[in-house]
């Protein structure tokens, strides 16, 4: 489809070109002929001048004849102008086709790639759904194969019903914050940096118990321009991610500091770190890198492609790596915040 697109836009652009280049050369010719009909009528005149001026009697042959040379030599010239500009559109629309498919493939690479990204997520957000309306199906269906069954049997099936019908229904919720947060420009303040770090600790501290993992923080104090509410999500989201593929019983790092008037806030973990090939698509929406971890990691893949989307809402920047000592490395870049003046 795209590769027929690009010749159609190809030809289209082409069209223009060449539609270009009949009017520069034919304003070319018109203009170039005017000026060599005023220069000939200019040289005749002059001609005339000398011949009265000299041999004190006009000539009226010399017009003639000077006219028929002038004539041969206008030939002569449009022949080599003509020529001139023929081999001049030739390239113009060789070099041009060249062009015109060059900036075809520009102009529909970013429409290819929101093609394939939106049909990459459509693809696994109905896999997603599907997956637990199917086990609902299954387990109702063996369920009700058995012809006695307890008031305790029925518990636990209605609680495995209620599990399944609670993760579509976190999916959702996840899939209409991302629609949000693309559509919705957000109100910045000045907001210091250790408010939002100390809300997404304060949250994340259970799990981080539970999970007998320490998180620790290292702050520059300052304030930064965001939209505190949403930057303590991404917070929340980044410790959460470490949490579940961070080392159990490790540490989790809260780093921040200021360089050239941006402030970078940084999430580290003592894990594994994450693969060379996963970095790209990390922030892709359903993406879930390192299949093996992702069989027994609850989640859908879209808690850092919301990250992502609440970050650009507070225009700021959001990107992983390793560390070079291990462990895997989020950071946020954002604005820092005016000083008050005294």
């Amino acid at each position: 489809m795209f590769r027929s697109a690009r010749l159609q836009l190809t030809l289209f652009y082409l069209a223009i070109i060449a539609m270009l280049n009949l009017l520069v050369t034919l304003s070319v010719r018109v203009y170039a002929e005017q000026e060599f009909l005023r220069s000939n009528n200019a040289q005749r005149s002059e001609v005339r001048e000398w011949v009265v001026r000299f041999f004190d009697t006009p000539v009226p042959r010399s017009d003639v004849a000077i006219q028929n040379i002038q004539d041969e030599q206008a030939q002569i010239v449009r022949q080599h102008l003509n020529e001139g500009l023929f081999v001049i559109n030739m390239c113009a629309l060789f070099l041009g086709g060249a062009l015109s498919y060059w900036f075809a493939g520009r102009t529909l690479r970013p429409i290819q790639e929101a093609h394939e990204s939106q049909a990459r997520f459509t693809a696994d957000a109905s896999h997603e759904l599907r997956t637990p309306l199917a086990n609902m199906r299954l387990e109702n269906e063996v369920f009700l194969r058995q012809k006695h069954f307890t008031e305790e049997e029925g518990r636990e099936q209605l609680a495995s019903n209620l599990e399944e019908i609670q993760r579509l229904e976190r999916l959702s919720n996840n899939l209409l914050l991302l629609h949000q947060y693309g559509q919705t420009a957000l109100v910045r303040t000045s907001v210091q940096v250790k408010r939002i770090v100390d809300d997404a600790v304060h949250q994340i501290t259970p799990t981080a118990t539970a999970k007998n993992v320490t998180v620790s923080t290292d702050l520059a104090d300052k304030s930064v321009l965001v939209h505190r509410e949403s930057m303590v999500q991404v917070m929340d989201i980044l410790l959460d991610n470490a949490l579940k593929y961070g080392a159990k019983g490790g540490e989790v790092l809260v780093k921040g500091y200021e360089k050239s008037g941006r402030y970078y806030l940084s999430v580290q973990d003592k894990g594994p770190g994450l693969a060379a090939g996963d970095i790209p698509h990390l922030f892709d929406r359903l993406y879930r890198g390192d299949k093996a971890r992702s069989t027994h990691v609850p989640g859908y893949g879209l808690g850092l492609a919301l990250a992502k989307e609440i970050a650009q809402a507070n225009q700021t920047t959001i990107t992983a790596r390793n560390n070079p000592h291990g462990g895997a490395c989020f950071e946020i870049c954002m604005e820092t915040a005016p000083r008050k003046a005294p």
